[in-house]
């Protein structure tokens, strides 16, 4: 099979998921053509069986912003084309979509017929595809898409209950490559951290507001008060000021540690006790799913997805928005009960083990196999 991939190249999890769903799909011999402006940062070496199309246009005087809808339906018309695709699967609705389907209809009228795939992760149909601004287009587009799929059952709800979807939406969850989150001995990484052996919690987001970074910190003060312990932030974002800034009015900056971006992520969470994710929204919780593959129990809010993945009282906690107390007490429940520690990271990697990517590519290419068949006998 010969696969199209669109997806933004950046660190959030849209891209993620899509540069290692290909990856994964490469390996096993399929064709993978990534089409994006700027080259996936998990797509950093030489990938057999993969290829990279790079979107670039043209700044005239006349564009205020560049036309990238415009120049990547023409890049997705010259990778079918000339790269004799069999299906393009485009993650994030905004604007891959919408430019999927111009291209569909340019090559349509060549004699070309390419289904299309289109995968929703979140924030593309929870926050910006509400605008006003957008959702016409948004609408328009996953119902012209052949196949729709939803990164959770939450997120298939939220879609169906917030547009006017007439197309089948398919749930098929996001994943993780087990074998790179597994836990390990970092015994001279923690020391470093937590030199008198305090328990470690860590946070890794993209410090939006939905992140809810203020319930992390304050939920760490609460905790601090009662056992010492050390508190990792990994990301940036343009909550970070706030949050740096809330470190100092509590006094309590000397117990955690702003880390900014970071790729090694499994390394951090193999030294972590405890995973926070208080978030306002999530699609899924990706950052969650890779700590309980590191054996790592995660308290988090019960919004969105959340439930669908972190079991409450077996593979951590759950709590309502913005109850930072609740999250607090169950992060001390855990961290002074060894027995129930251990329970709960044994429940954390069993979870996992649900999304590891072998059991979840087969569930592309199975979708991938019916949108293709269910397009010939359409068109022919």
């Amino acid at each position: 099979m010969k696969i199209g991939i669109v997806c933004y190249p950046t660190y959030g999890g849209s891209g993620v998921v899509a540069t290692e769903l290909g990856k994964a799909l490469a390996r096993v011999g399929h064709e993978v053509h990534f089409v994006s402006y700027k080259q996936p940062f998990r797509l950093s070496s030489f990938e057999q069986n993969v290829t990279f199309h790079e979107v670039s246009f043209t700044n005239y005087p006349l564009f205020e912003f560049p036309p990238y809808e415009t120049a990547l339906a023409s890049k997705l018309v010259d990778a079918v084309k000339y790269s004799n695709l069999d299906i393009i699967h485009v993650h994030y609705a905004i604007p891959h979509a919408s430019a999927a389907f111009l291209a569909k209809q340019i090559l349509a009228a060549q004699g070309i017929h390419i289904p299309i795939v289109t995968t929703l992760h979140g924030t593309d149909i929870t926050l910006v595809g509400k605008d006003v601004t957008y959702e016409p287009v948004v609408t328009f587009s996953i119902n012209q898409s052949d196949g729709v799929t939803a990164v959770s059952e939450n997120l298939k709800k939220e879609t169906l209950d917030s547009f006017d979807v007439t197309t089948e939406v398919e749930v098929i969850p996001n994943f993780i490559d087990l074998s790179t989150f597994q836990h390990s001995n970092k015994a001279h990484f923690k020391t470093a951290i937590a030199p008198d052996g305090e328990p470690i919690l860590i946070h890794i987001s993209n410090f939006r507001k939905v992140k809810r970074v203020h319930d992390v910190i304050d939920t760490f003060r609460q905790l601090v008060a009662r056992i010492p312990a050390k508190l990792l932030l990994v990301g940036d974002g343009p909550e970070r000021k706030k949050a740096e800034q809330q470190c100092r009015d509590l006094g309590i900056c000397n117990n955690i540690r702003f880390l900014g971006k970071q790729q090694a992520i499994n390394e951090l969470l193999s030294v972590a006790d405890l995973f926070l994710m208080p978030s306002e929204n999530e699609s899924f919780g990706l950052a969650a799913l890779e700590a309980m593959a590191c054996e790592v129990p995660v308290i988090s809010s019960n919004a969105g997805g959340l439930p669908e993945i972190n079991i409450h009282n077996e593979t951590g906690f759950l709590a309502e928005v913005g109850n930072t107390a609740q999250m607090a007490q169950y992060a001390y429940l855990l961290l002074t009960d060894e027995e129930k520690m251990a329970t709960f990271r044994k429940n954390a990697l069993d979870q996992a083990k649900c999304f590891d990517i072998k059991r979840i590519m087969p569930k592309y290419e199975k979708y991938y196999e019916k949108i293709i068949d269910q397009s010939k006998k359409l068109n022919s």
